[in-house]
């Protein structure tokens, strides 16, 4: 059977926390096993809320490429490449803007959404408006037929079907529908309850060293219930408890879950044993992590990025032929 050919990215605007891991890392890791893998940093895509200071990007391109090689992103296996040193992404970007209906930008849900997220921010641009069709020429001018989402990111990739589709009806075949291949929407609570978030400033850090994360653990929220040690609480009311849920061992798990219940185990006791099992996890990272800092990574991404420009060419040479320009 032919490989699946799967394109997912990610803006550079800080370093990727524990959320990042459920929600795409890990699926990212089993994919690159078995499919032909292309994972951009999609620094373009972070100038559409980040153009009034755009200096902090540059520096976030090597911390996000630290993070995924730590995590054992492989570029023996996969394709790691910067998508603004794929120039014909560009002209793919507007080739395929004389095509799209504004309608279809309009209509994407996160257009308004965001709008009202960012509200500190003027969003109002063009760039803005126009990031799904920019998301599309990602997959496509890879070839990609499977990318990466969770359930709240399928309407983007209906619309890059649709252009797709478009194109292919007025020009003659050349891309692939992409499909979806659904990753787990993650569910951590940040140290403060909240969804995990860099721009809550509630995250777990994939870098974080030991000391960083007990820090930031300790002090966080419980159950509400548990005002004093002897109070029963309620595990599944508490956002340790829900961090215990993903990385701790199960025997740990219904241990506290018990005891909790009963008061038989105290919120600084239960955190303890938190800061020890995410520790625990993210230990490798950053065993890893240590290697590639000491290593130039800049030509791990120059080499990524002469495999992506050859095929993007290739596609860009397709589109010209079949629309005879």
């Amino acid at each position: 059977m032919t490989p699946q050919v799967v394109m997912s990215g990610m803006r550079p605007t800080g370093p990727l926390h524990l959320g990042h891991w459920e929600g795409a890392l890990q699926s990212w890791l089993r994919l690159q096993e078995s499919a032909r893998c292309h994972f951009s940093i999609v620094d373009w895509h972070a100038l559409t809320t980040e153009y009034q200071d755009p200096s902090r990007i540059r520096g976030a391109i090597r911390e996000v490429l630290l993070d995924w090689l730590s995590v054992g992103i492989d570029p023996e296996k996969s394709v790691v490449y910067l998508q603004s040193a794929v120039k014909e992404i560009a002209e793919l970007n507007l080739l395929l803007g004389m095509l799209t209906p504004l309608g279809w930008l309009e209509r994407v849900p996160t257009f308004k959404e965001q709008q009202l997220q960012l509200a500190d921010r003027d969003i109002n641009q063009y760039g803005f408006l126009g990031y799904p069709l920019l998301m599309t020429v990602d997959i496509v001018v890879m070839k990609a037929d499977t990318v990466p989402v969770g359930e709240d990111q399928v309407f983007h990739l209906e619309l890059a079907r649709e252009i797709v589709r478009r194109f292919n009806g007025l020009y003659g075949d050349c891309f692939p529908e992409p499909q979806p291949f659904l990753t787990p929407i993650p569910k951590l609570p940040g140290v403060d309850g909240r969804k995990m978030s860099k721009s809550y400033g509630n995250a777990i850090y994939l870098s974080d060293d030991a000391a960083a994360v007990a820090e930031k653990i300790r002090p966080m929220v419980t159950d509400v219930r548990r005002k004093r040690r002897s109070d029963p609480g309620v595990p599944e009311d508490c956002p340790v408890f829900a961090l215990h849920r993903a990385y701790s061992r199960a025997d740990e798990i219904a241990m506290i879950d018990c005891e909790c219940r009963k008061a038989g185990i105290g919120c600084i006791d239960c955190k303890k044993i938190l800061i020890a099992d995410v520790n625990g996890f993210l230990e490798p990272f950053r065993q890893r992590r240590r290697r590639y800092e000491a290593m130039a990574v800049a030509d791990i991404l120059a080499a990524g990025n002469r495999c992506a420009a050859e095929r993007a060419a290739a596609t860009l040479a397709q589109v010209r032929a079949l629309m005879k320009i």
